[in-house]
C-alpha cells in the first residue's frame, strides 16, 4: 500500500507512542475493519467495542491510575486520535472519542469523588457508555439558549425539556447533561450526571444521518426526570464556562482525527492513481493529478503541524483555545476539501459506494459542524483576537460575572 514520504520521525513522539500506534491500528484492521459494511449497514456497532477499547486503556489515557485510567498526556491522546481512522468508520471514530475526550474529561476536572467512581471510572472501564447532551431543537451552536430545565425540589432537580444530535444517545448509560437552572443567557446554565434509567427519560427518535453510519445519534426527552441533587457537576450556572473550557479537547481530537483521515484518504488515492490508467498512462502520470496530490500533502502537513502546536500548548500547561479553535477550523475545512478532490481523483468509481471514498466523503461533511461550525470558530478567533463584537458590553458585563462566580466556587 502507498505511503506519504513524509518524515514520520516528529521529534514529540517516542517509540512508546509508536507501540501504542501500532496496537490500535492492529486492533482496528483486524478486529473493526472488516465489520464496516455490516456496521453500517446497522446504524450501530457492537457494545462490546467500548470494552475491547477499555481493555487497551485508551479510553482513560489521560486519567489518574486511581480511576482506571493510564495517568499519561495529551501526546499519548494525539497518537490514539490519530490511530483510529485505520477502522475505517468514521461513526465508531466520533463514538469512542465522545467516550474518552467529550462526555466525560469535564467530570475528572470539576468532579468530586462521588462523581468519579460512579461515572468516570464506569466509563473509563468500558462499563458504561456516555453522551454528551448540550445540542437541542432550538439551541445547536448557542449554547447559551438551551432550554431544558432542571428546577431544585428538596434534595432532588427535576428535569424537562429535549436533546437532539446526541451521539451515542440510543444507548448511553449516563449523560453529561447541560441544564437551565437560572435566568436566561449564559449565566443560568448548569451541568449535571444523569443517569439514563432515570424515570420520565425517553429516546423519542433515532435520528438517519448524511453520514457517520454506524454511530448511533438521538432525540432525547425529559419529562420530569428526577434525580439526586449532588448530580450537579461543579457549580450552579456555572455550566457555560465548563462547557466552553471542555469544548477546547472535543476540538482538538477532532482536528486530530479530521487531518489524520484527510492523509488516510490521500495515500489510498494516490495508489488508486498510480495503478489506475487513463490514456495508456496511470493517472498520476497526469501533471494536474501530480500537482493536486502533492498541494494536498502539503496542507495536510500544515494542519497537522497546527494541531501539533495545541497539543504541546496543553502539554506545557499553556492557554491553547486560539490554536485548537484554529485547528478545529484549518483541519475540518481540510479534511472536507480532501475528501472533495480525492473523490474526483477516482473518477466514476469514487461516485460507487462499493468505494470507501465515497463514504469517506459523506463522513467527513460533519467535521466543520459538530463540535462548533466552522462559523462560530471564526467568530471565537474574532473574540479572540480582539476585534468589537455586536454588545460588546453585555458580553463583557456575562463574562466578568461568569469569572466572579468561579473565583468563589474555587475558593470555597
Amino acid at each position: 500500500m502507498y505511503r506519504s514520504p513524509r518524515n514520520m520521525n516528529y521529534p514529540h513522539f517516542t517509540e512508546e507512542h509508536d507501540q501504542m500506534r501500532r496496537t490500535i491500528r492492529q486492533w482496528c484492521e483486524k478486529d473493526l475493519a472488516p465489520n464496516t459494511e455490516e456496521w453500517e449497514a446497522a446504524r450501530l456497532f457492537p457494545r462490546e467495542v467500548f470494552t475491547q477499547a477499555a481493555d487497551l486503556g485508551i479510553l482513560g489515557i489521560r486519567v489518574p491510575e486511581e480511576y482506571g485510567g493510564l495517568g499519561l498526556g495529551w501526546w499519548e491522546t494525539a497518537a490514539y486520535a490519530e490511530s483510529m481512522v485505520h477502522c475505517g468508520m468514521a461513526g465508531l471514530t466520533m463514538a469512542m472519542l465522545v467516550q474518552s475526550d467529550m462526555a466525560t474529561p469535564v467530570i475528572g476536572e470539576i468532579g468530586d469523588d462521588y462523581h468519579k467512581r460512579n461515572f468516570w471510572q464506569p466509563g473509563v472501564e468500558g462499563q458504561a457508555i456516555a453522551a454528551l447532551g448540550i445540542s437541542e431543537p432550538d439551541a445547536g451552536s448557542d449554547v447559551a439558549r438551551i432550554r431544558t430545565t432542571a428546577k431544585r425540589d428538596g434534595d432532588d432537580y427535576v428535569i424537562n425539556g429535549r436533546k437532539t444530535y446526541i451521539t451515542n444517545g440510543t444507548r448511553a448509560d449516563f449523560i453529561t447533561l447541560a441544564v437551565r437552572t437560572g435566568g436566561p443567557g449564559y449565566a443560568g446554565i448548569s451541568l449535571m450526571m444523569f443517569p439514563t434509567d432515570t424515570a420520565g427519560f425517553e429516546i423519542s427518535k433515532k435520528l438517519e444521518k448524511l453520514g457517520n453510519h454506524c454511530s448511533d445519534t438521538a432525540e432525547l426527552a425529559f419529562d420530569n426526570c428526577r434525580i439526586p441533587a449532588r448530580n450537579l457537576l461543579g457549580a450552579e450556572n456555572m455550566g457555560f464556562y465548563y462547557i466552553m473550557n471542555n469544548f477546547d479537547g472535543e476540538r482538538l481530537v477532532g482536528a486530530l482525527t479530521a487531518v489524520s483521515g484527510a492523509q488516510q484518504m490521500l495515500d489510498s488515492t494516490t495508489e488508486f492513481c498510480i495503478e489506475r490508467k487513463a490514456f495508456d498512462r496511470p493517472v498520476i502520470g497526469f501533471q494536474t493529478v501530480r500537482h493536486l496530490i502533492v498541494q494536498l500533502e502539503a496542507e495536510i502537513e500544515s494542519a497537522r503541524q497546527l494541531c501539533y502546536r495545541a497539543v504541546q500548548l496543553l502539554e506545557d500547561g499553556q492557554n491553547a483555545k486560539r490554536e485548537i479553535t484554529m485547528a478545529k477550523l484549518i483541519g475540518g475545512e481540510l479534511s472536507c476539501r480532501v475528501a472533495d478532490r480525492c473523490l474526483q481523483l477516482h473518477g466514476g468509481a469514487g461516485y460507487m459506494a462499493e468505494y470507501p471514498i465515497s463514504r469517506s466523503w459523506r463522513d467527513a461533511r460533519l467535521v466543520t459542524i459538530g463540535g462548533g461550525t466552522s462559523e462560530i470558530m471564526r467568530e471565537l478567533l474574532s473574540k479572540l483576537q480582539g476585534f468589537p463584537m455586536q454588545k460588546p458590553s453585555d458580553l463583557e458585563k456575562e463574562n466578568r460575572e461568569l469569572k466572579k462566580r468561579l473565583a468563589e466556587f474555587e475558593g470555597a
